[in-house]
């Protein structure tokens, strides 16, 4: 199926409305950022990873499968990157109630499923809350807020543990993943001055503490790192992108090609039937 006709905003109004109309009807969008990623990514790092990795998934759907595509939201919530130029950062309440505006508008229309498609780390917390709001004032429309990296078991074969882990920003893997979809885009630095995991540097957490995980703290990416990269991607390469691009299309390809084959979230019947 061409990633043209997985556009929602493709359609003409009585096509949206038939499509929508459709058991199932589930509509993705796409969030990422305008932020600093490093001297070596552009400012559309999240937005373009998360529209692009979306249509592919969608177009290896088969056709017949009621899920498509909302334009990007290509700005987000990034306050730990302002520090950098030509990070663009909304509000966490702008944000929340953008969510809930479009959506309230959804599910007037009847559309059964929302899925927030995000590839920016720093607004999962954000998506979440905005997702449950959304749901609670619109109980008969599931809401799924999901995150471009999370759950991928096969990124552990492929990253090593110190980037899996601690490559937070502009490290190995959205290195990598750039060069194999988007080389024009990737310049020639490799920095690596954002540790946060050597003991005895002031931005390595006590034990049981970490930036991220179970034990977080709301780091600021300058706190960290004088280039705004957080992790090493000087083993950067295309070839570990293709591979980090197939795993992530494979997972999603299988988590939707599930969620569409079922009924599931549980939702409420709307008012009225």
């Amino acid at each position: 199926m061409s990633r043209s006709s997985r556009r929602f905003d493709h359609f003409s109004w009585p096509q949206a409305a038939e499509a929508v109309d459709l058991k199932g009807s589930t509509l993705a969008w796409p969030f990422g950022a305008c932020e600093q990623h490093g001297p070596q990514l552009p400012l559309a790092t999240d937005a373009f990873f998360a529209e692009w990795m979306l249509a592919e998934v969608l177009e290896r759907l088969p056709a017949d499968l009621p899920i498509w595509m909302l334009p990007a939201q290509s700005m987000g919530f990034s306050p730990e990157h302002e520090a950098f130029p030509g990070t663009l950062s909304l509000s966490a309440n702008l944000m929340i109630q953008l969510v809930i505006e479009v959506g309230q508008q959804l599910a007037a229309m009847g559309v059964s499923r929302l899925l927030l498609f995000n590839a920016h780390g720093g607004q999962i917390g954000l998506l979440h809350v905005a997702a449950r709001q959304l749901r609670s004032q619109c109980p008969a429309m599931a809401v799924l807020p999901c995150f471009l990296w999370s759950g991928v078991d096969a990124l552990k074969d492929l990253l090593p543990e110190s980037e899996s882990e601690a490559g937070l920003h502009a490290g190995l893997a959205e290195t990598s993943l750039m060069l194999q979809l988007a080389p024009e885009l990737v310049g020639p630095d490799r920095p690596v001055d954002g540790d946060h995991c050597t003991p005895g540097q002031p931005a390595t957490p006590p034990l049981g503490w970490s930036l991220e995980g179970h034990a977080p703290c709301a780091w600021l990416a300058d706190d960290l790192s004088v280039s705004g990269v957080i992790g090493d991607g000087r083993k950067a390469n295309s070839m570990l992108g293709k591979a980090l691009e197939q795993a992530l299309v494979a997972h999603w390809v299988n988590l939707l090609t599930s969620l569409m084959a079922s009924s599931w979230p549980p939702v409420r019947e709307p008012q009225g039937l």
